[in-house]
């Protein structure tokens, strides 16, 4: 039996629901960002147009994280087995985040209960693109039930899925890509043409795992409360009725499930963007429903793992 799906993709994925993300360790998607941002410069200095000097700067941090974790791991191997498992699972763990995005989700519920919207926005803007400036309780609530559903893809389905196929090295490839799609993919004038690869390949990566993840939330909302072919029939009604091609199918799966319309116009950058409703059927979110959503998230999250595990133990 493959240690790596027996031991290694189990013990990562319980330490990231156990201890989420540990704020003093040092953290592989933080050096990413910094990466990011110091190559940036010396690729737009290419004597290239915008579009192709991006794609260039895509491609090779995307490979070079993947190179560097496989060498890494590769090395631990050398030195002795157990290293090699323990960095995998520390690098498995790194690339998910359910209980981090649980935790801070939670944490805007609790200022919007006590009444705190300020503190609450402030909160909430570390964790969305938007601006939160403009945002009332009903929108600051709406935008955290957002990002929950979609993160729930970003932040576990996929390097779940990624891990499986390839190991360490895939995972973190993939969070590369995240990384890369979240500061230069598509952001405003100035990434327009440079961000465009970044954006197009991390809409290529998430686009299997997104739509796999319908069935699942659809199975922990019958779980939860009875909505499972509410959730799954709003997915497929609504799913592509989004900006984003990924985006909107886990969003209309959690906007059938907890009977809430999400998405409609939003700031970005001072910028008035108009996004079409999902869930149009249904009532204005309520700041109850961020608790819900975590458990949805949470809940999806563990069905996730457990169908990648088994499918990963029955193939090898």
């Amino acid at each position: 039996m493959d240690p790596f799906i027996l031991f290694v993709l189990p013990a990562a994925f319980f330490c990231d629901l156990l201890f989420g993300d540990p704020p003093n360790l040092p953290h592989p998607i933080r050096w990413m960002g910094v990466a990011i941002a110091k190559a940036e410069p010396y690729f737009r200095k290419l004597p290239l147009p915008m579009e192709a000097a991006g794609t260039i700067f895509a491609v090779s941090l995307i490979f070079g994280a993947w190179l560097l974790t496989y060498l890494l791991v590769s090395l631990a191997g050398a030195i002795h087995p157990l290293i090699q498992r323990l960095l995998e699972i520390l690098l498995i763990f790194f690339s998910l985040s359910a209980r981090s995005l649980e935790s801070a989700a939670m944490g805007v519920y609790r200022l919007l209960d006590a009444g705190e919207l300020p503190a609450a926005k402030e909160k909430l803007a570390l964790i969305v693109g938007r601006d939160v400036a403009p945002l009332d309780e009903v929108g600051s609530s709406r935008a955290a039930v957002e990002t929950v559903a979609e993160n729930l893809v970003d932040g576990v389905i996929s390097p779940l899925f990624f891990a499986a196929i390839g190991g360490a090295p895939l995972a973190m490839a993939y969070k590369m890509v995240n990384t890369l799609d979240s500061m230069v993919g598509y952001k405003n004038t100035n990434y327009w043409e440079f961000g465009k690869a970044a954006a197009k390949i991390d809409d290529g990566a998430n686009y299997i795992p997104a739509r796999l993840s319908v069935p699942v939330i659809a199975i922990a909302a019958q779980i939860l409360s009875g909505k499972g072919k509410q959730a799954f029939r709003t997915a497929m009604k609504e799913g592509e009725s989004h900006t984003s091609p990924n985006a909107g199918f886990p969003e209309a799966a959690f906007a059938g499930t907890l009977e809430v319309c999400l998405g409609g116009p939003s700031i970005y950058g001072g910028n008035l963007v108009e996004k079409p409703y999902i869930g149009k059927r249904f009532g204005r979110v309520h700041r109850n429903h961020i608790p819900r959503a975590c458990q949805l998230m949470l809940l999806s999250s563990l069905l996730w793992f457990g169908i990648v595990w088994m499918v990963s133990l029955f193939l090898k």
